[in-house]
């Protein structure tokens, strides 16, 4: 159970002056309630509403710490018909914390709608900062963090995603992906024909009692996870960025495709992986054209 800190290092001081009018966009634990900060503490203490994507979560959490604060539900399915009222109250003077189940909101979390009506409105918007799940997984993936890209949760429509993937195939940085615990092992299925041969890090319920990080190449990961009877957990992500070489052109991808069918270099998957390397495109794409070549040569 996690330690509770003095109740006198939550509540402010006698006398102190009052938290100021605006949104406090407030980061919670991720897992292990400890990671909570004492700034974090005193403003769920100090503000007139919490509105938080799940109460019944963050409703623990405060009891957890001895806080008693009024609560109103804001998620991705009210957040329009919330935004409004919310805004009101903060041109009337309240304080408000905004709060995600886990995490930081509006990364990946409700907020977004909240936070960008509130700068157009000219209110006071103040980060609270905390833990994030993708800056916590980016510390100790062993991968480069100077430039990295937030991709987020993918697109669940197959087409769009396989899409994504494709423009993100050649991105030299280091990629930062959320998954669903049901989706993942496709997803690494997905992420290996079109990106290659990458280094990855999975980091499964981080700062929790199963806490994993599993690290290899990507068909490695998802070969450890398809063996599995099931897969649960919060997921993050973690892929090595592409090669920095210029991609070929799809005239010159196409042409030595051809001559590789001609000569019957291997089977299509290997000439397809070969050829995707060596031209530094996408392998699904690359895979694509090389089916619709055998089938116009046939």
């Amino acid at each position: 159970m996690p330690s509770m800190p003095p109740v006198d290092a939550i509540l402010p001081p006698p006398g102190a002056p009052p938290l100021p009018a605006g949104l406090y966009v407030v980061a919670t634990p991720i897992g292990n309630r400890d990671d909570i900060t004492l700034r974090a503490l005193k403003t769920l203490a100090a503000v007139d509403l919490v509105a938080a994507e799940d109460t019944r979560e963050t409703g623990r959490l405060l009891r957890h710490y001895g806080i008693t604060a009024r609560l109103l539900s804001y998620h991705e399915h009210n957040e329009a018909q919330r935004t409004p009222h919310l805004i009101q109250r903060l041109t009337n003077g309240e304080r408000i914390a905004l709060v995600s189940d886990a995490g930081t909101p509006s990364v990946s979390d409700p907020g977004f709608r909240l936070v960008q009506a509130a700068v157009a409105a000219g209110l006071q918007v103040v980060p609270v900062p905390g833990v994030s799940a993708a800056v916590s997984a980016l510390s100790v993936a062993g991968l480069p963090t100077d430039r990295f890209l937030f991709v987020g949760f993918l697109p669940k429509k197959r087409s769009k995603r396989r899409q994504l993937l494709a423009e993100l195939a050649d991105q030299p940085h280091t990629l930062v992906f959320y998954e669903s615990p049901r989706r993942i092992v496709d997803l690494l299925e997905e992420m290996a024909a079109c990106f290659g041969s990458r280094t990855a890090m999975l980091a499964r319920e981080m700062t929790k009692r199963h806490e994993e990080f599993l690290r290899g190449e990507l068909a490695e990961i998802r070969a450890e996870l398809a063996a599995r009877p099931e897969v649960k957990g919060e997921i993050t992500l973690l892929v090595s960025g592409g090669s920095k070489s210029p991609a070929s052109d799809w005239a010159e991808v196409e042409a030595a495709l051809r001559d590789a069918l001609a000569a019957g270099r291997g089977s299509l998957s290997q000439i397809t992986k070969t050829i995707a390397g060596t031209h530094h495109r996408p392998r699904a794409e690359v895979y694509a054209r090389a089916l619709r070549l055998k089938r116009k040569k046939g």
